[in-house]
């Protein structure tokens, strides 16, 4: 299963919809409509490419990931955070998208094409894109067994090879 897919069947809309004041289906269509850019995003990142962290690639071409993966304590928690009961904390979201994407202009693009895909009002989107960021990465962590960066290259090597598959994995589907 792809990792847009595993999102979408995961806690993360039924949370991000209660959260934002809006019904599943909403959520559901907004999640669509901007998770292949969070995910190719990421993907960019894993590859070192243009808009990725201003970071060397490391093995395997997983500097821009590993330096978002590390510059979040790994990941972890991020998935909770957004699927708890207190308010996602927001911050952290737009700190990704700016690892991902490179600018808020690049930020304000996705939404007015996920507005223009799926109908929904860009406002609404934007609040979207940063929760959506927290979760990607959040269960790009589960998927890639929890490793922490720089917990050895070896143990980060494998684990970050695991999250870099499931991010192609992502973009293949």
């Amino acid at each position: 299963m792809s990792l847009a897919q595993s999102l979408l069947n995961s806690p993360v809309v039924p949370s991000m919809a209660r959260e934002l004041g809006i019904d599943e289906q909403t959520a559901r269509s907004g999640a669509a409509a901007l998770l292949p850019a969070i995910v190719a995003g990421l993907g960019r990142s894993a590859a070192g490419g243009a808009g990725a962290a201003a970071s060397p690639a490391g093995p395997g071409g997983l500097g821009g990931l590993s330096a978002i993966l590390g510059g979040f304590g790994g990941g972890g928690g991020l998935l909770d955070a957004v699927t708890g009961a207190q308010p996602t904390p927001v911050q952290q979201g737009n700190d990704i998208l700016g690892s991902i994407f490179g600018s808020k202009d690049v930020s304000r693009s996705v939404t007015q094409e996920a507005s223009a895909v799926s109908g929904l009002d860009q406002t609404l989107l934007k609040k979207m894109l940063p929760i959506l960021a927290m979760a990607a990465i959040g269960m790009l962590m589960q998927q890639g067994g929890r490793q922490q960066p720089g917990s050895g290259s070896g143990a980060a090597g494998a684990g970050l090879g695991g999250i870099l598959g499931a991010v192609v994995k992502g973009l293949a589907r």
